[in-house]
């Protein structure tokens, strides 16, 4: 009877296993959007950093992450199982949010100059020049925007994957939503670390000989370009994952956009630019509204 017990238990938490490695990748396609924009938007918040600060300044972001995921997962859990009506809505702020994200960095694109970008960075390379400059307190300012940006990229990836398991077990959605937090974390910030490393493999390559001299220059000159793909999938995965969202959490429009579609086999097309369009739509239509609130409240112009 006791091996029986035994076995049966076995079984339970290997289905139960089993169905959060299921649940947990489907909800880490949920959170593709957001994983893009993360790694790129981490990379570029240790920009400035000195290169034997980097790693330190990316392990205190993580430690950080980790610190918002553990408020986050419970909160989660609590919504769960106390207002499961505000999932649907949850996850709807969360897409809007996604696509006035977007909107707003192709705002920023377009709207600023060369110019203003090259001034910035100048900016900051005199302040860390300069010897009045207390670099510890600049250090930790730095850390402390970047986990505020990852609280709120969390709080995203945390609401996006509550949709996903907000019918499962109770147990399943407490071992899916631990498993995404901490593989989210772990997978984003080894390969931020492995980004803001990548100049300085490079130069150490440019050291060992003709071969490894010619690998080195190709990931000096491949990592702009690299950081600049992180950038615009993470752009467009926005897009289509907060736009796919709201899509999908209306029942009309869901239909108006699979009905755009000249023949079944094409409806996965027609819903891939549907939600980019509404993303689109819904990012802009956010993005004036901030705006406008900015301007009436008298904060001058919106920080892109």
């Amino acid at each position: 009877m006791a091996g029986a017990s035994l076995f049966a238990l076995l079984d339970d938490i290997a289905t139960l296993l089993d169905d959060v490695s299921i649940l947990t990748k489907v909800a880490a396609k949920k959170t593709a959007g957001v994983l893009g924009d993360d790694l790129a938007l981490n990379a570029q918040q240790v920009t400035g950093v000195s290169a034997n600060r980097e790693l330190p300044v990316v392990w205190a972001v993580a430690k950080g992450s980790l610190v918002n995921k553990a408020i986050l997962v419970p909160a989660a859990l609590a919504i769960s199982a106390w207002l499961p009506w505000a999932i649907t809505p949850l996850m709807m702020l969360g897409g809007a949010f996604l696509c006035y994200e977007g909107v707003e960095k192709l705002a920023h694109k377009f709207l600023h100059s060369k110019d203003e970008d090259g001034a910035h960075k100048a900016e900051l390379n005199r302040a860390l020049a300069d010897d009045k400059t207390d670099v510890v307190a600049w250090e930790k300012r730095k850390i402390k925007g970047a986990v505020r940006t990852d609280f709120i990229l969390s709080a995203e990836i945390i609401v996006l994957s509550l949709g996903v398991v907000s019918t499962a077990p109770f147990m399943q959605q407490v071992a899916t939503l631990i498993a995404v937090a901490l593989g989210m974390t772990v997978f984003v910030y080894g390969l931020v670390a492995g980004i803001v490393k990548l100049d300085d493999m490079g130069i150490w390559l440019l050291e060992k000989g003709r071969a490894m001299a010619a690998l080195g220059r190709g990931i000096l000159y491949a990592t702009p370009w690299l950081m600049r793909g992180l950038s615009i999938a993470g752009t467009a995965a926005m897009f289509l994952v907060g736009g796919g969202i709201l899509v999908h959490a209306i029942p009309a429009l869901h239909h108006f956009v699979v009905g755009m579609a000249p023949s079944p086999s094409l409806e996965w097309l027609a819903n891939g630019i549907g939600s980019v369009v509404v993303g689109l739509v819904i990012g802009a239509v956010v993005l004036a509204g901030v705006t406008l609130f900015q301007r009436l409240r008298g904060g001058g112009k919106p920080a892109h």
